[in-house]
């Protein structure tokens, strides 16, 4: 069954939602698409989220200065297709992740929990940890892959990986399965808020922009005008975490699979804080936002209109 009707909150009119199963295609479907495009972004990030690790500002050289020129050096030490490092892992990362976070966040709406106060908030939150366990060991490999440059154009620690299969062999063969979640103490808080960000500030945004009537009820601007407003929330609330969970991916491991840089996040947090400075948690905020609006704008966007193609095929079998 396509479709079922959300238990309406009092005072508010009964609405129509995709089902969680379709929910969970078209949500991964969509990020999938929108990652394709925001790839080169997420790699510049990386690079620039890593570069001067636990060093005092000032103190290291900087290959990566600014988003063009960082752009331009990815493309000069890798090529072209440098732009596209880790894109295969970055697609698993989104269809794991996205795929049980939409789903789970379609059940609360089904269930008429996102109509209570806070609700859409609790439910993002929630459902974005589950996708962010899930997926984690693809955006470990995804990290690990985008870092890895050239001697002359290096940051953080290099784990010269080959494919995404043989990364996920490798940590498989010297960490066991743990070692493939490890670094998820970062990914968890880092998905729940931006998750909670995006998907409560969209839904807000939408029914903001209706009640001022500024654009028709079905236009595909009003999608566009939500993910737009959603992009700046998640960006300002989810920076931070980016960066501690690029460091926590990202750190070389001793024989036990325990990181040799950082302990967990509150570990990492101090660390960046004293050694760094608070600035640093931003580090990335360029390639982050032109990253992330993009790509929650796209997404959104598209799941929006992914869902609006699934409703109005529902009605005409019916």
């Amino acid at each position: 069954m396509p479709l079922t009707r959300a238990q309406p909150a009092t005072g508010t009119e009964d609405t129509e939602t995709v089902a969680p199963a379709v929910d969970l295609v078209l949500g991964a479907s969509a990020c999938c698409l929108a990652c394709i495009f925001t790839n080169p972004l997420e790699v510049v990030k990386t690079r620039l989220q890593l570069q001067g690790e636990l060093q005092a500002p000032g103190t290291y050289h900087r290959p990566y200065r600014g988003l063009v020129a960082s752009v331009a050096a990815v493309a000069r030490a890798d090529g072209l297709c440098g732009l596209q490092k880790g894109l295969a892992a970055s697609l698993l990362y989104q269809s794991l992740m996205n795929s049980v976070r939409f789903y789970c966040y379609s059940l609360a709406c089904q269930a008429g929990l996102t109509q209570q106060p806070g609700g859409t908030v609790v439910a993002g939150a929630v459902a974005g940890a589950l996708g962010a366990f899930v997926g984690s060991p693809a955006y470990l490999v995804k990290t690990q892959l985008q870092a890895q440059t050239v001697a002359g154009m290096a940051v953080g620690h290099q784990h010269h990986h080959q494919s995404v299969l043989s990364a996920l062999e490798t940590i498989w063969r010297q960490q066991g399965l743990t070692g493939l979640w490890r670094g998820v103490g970062g990914a968890v808080p880092r998905v729940m808020v931006g998750s909670a960000a995006q998907l409560a500030t969209f839904t807000s945004a939408k029914a903001w922009v209706h009640e001022r009537q500024w654009l028709p009820e079905d236009s595909w601007l009003v999608a566009l005008v939500g993910g737009m407003i959603s992009s700046v929330a998640v960006v300002a609330a989810m920076t931070p975490f980016d960066v501690v969970s690029t460091r926590l991916y990202n750190q070389p491991v001793d024989g036990a699979g325990r990181g040799q840089l950082y302990r967990g996040l509150p570990d990492c947090l101090v660390k960046i804080w004293r050694q760094e400075g608070p600035l640093a948690l931003y580090k990335g905020l360029g390639p982050a936002y032109l990253r992330l609006g993009p790509h929650t704008i796209l997404s959104m966007f598209l799941w929006d209109g992914l869902r609006t193609l699934a409703r109005r095929g529902w009605h005409q079998d019916t």
